[in-house]
């Protein structure tokens, strides 16, 4: 028999990292999780758990403490926050750039050695349609486009070396992150981890769903860029 797939998952004590991690048991993979909260799953069979803050100093070695025999087939970085611009408060800011964009290369940093050596293994992570200029969210949007480009440079550079990055970007999801007024084509985690396992059959270094809300969020990046231009 086949050993068991085996797969990292971080932020996955709730929305979609969750969601995914349930269906990867279901289907039979052996799962390693972290997240800053316990996890409803800690106990399951297959399943192991470690609470960790992927900003906080000691993450790294936790990430490397995670898989004990040997690298993971696949890599999952859920972990992402997003707030709306309070001047008042610019310091909150940096948050949201130390989970979505420095606990992703933290993390890529921590398994894809292993990864390479194997000459083998596949690296996703979580972006955003809304990677573009954000008035509302602006260190969202940011640390997005930062997450972006650094996993397609690195699709680019490790694919010849046996190892998949694939740079996921989703428009609205039903979670708490889905914080705007106004969230069009919004999809459920159900269909987020449905799109999830398509990107773990193709390896494509770029998936976008959906593709209409990529529509409206180029519609609206030609708008800002319209205004800048303006305001210059």
């Amino acid at each position: 028999m086949a050993p068991a797939r085996r797969a990292l998952v971080i932020g996955n004590s709730d929305g979609i990292g969750l969601v995914l991690t349930r269906r990867l048991l279901d289907e039979g993979w052996q799962v390693a999780g972290l997240s800053r909260r316990p996890s409803p799953l800690d106990g399951a069979p297959g399943y192991r758990h470690v609470v960790a803050d992927v900003a906080s100093p000691g993450y790294r070695r936790a990430v490397e403490g995670l898989p004990a025999e040997g690298p993971v087939d696949v890599c999952v970085y859920c972990a992402g926050v997003g707030r709306l611009l309070d001047v008042a408060d610019l310091d909150a800011e940096t948050e949201v750039f130390r989970v979505n964009l420095l606990g992703a290369a933290e993390t890529a940093a921590a398994v894809l050695p292993a990864m390479l050596a194997a000459g083998r293994g596949h690296f996703v992570g979580l972006s955003s349609i809304g990677d573009g200029i954000s008035t509302q969210a602006p260190s969202y949007a940011a640390s997005k486009a930062g997450l972006s480009s650094y996993l397609e440079g690195l699709a680019l550079v490790l694919r010849p070396r046996g190892v998949c990055v694939t740079n996921l970007r989703f428009g609205f999801v039903d979670t708490k992150m889905a914080k705007a007024a106004v969230r069009p084509f919004m999809i459920t985690t159900a269909r987020a981890v449905d799109v999830i396992f398509r990107c773990l059959r193709r390896r494509p270094a770029r998936l976008t769903y959906p593709k209409r809300t990529a529509v409206l969020a180029w519609l609206l990046g030609a708008a800002t860029a319209l205004r800048l231009w303006l305001a210059g």
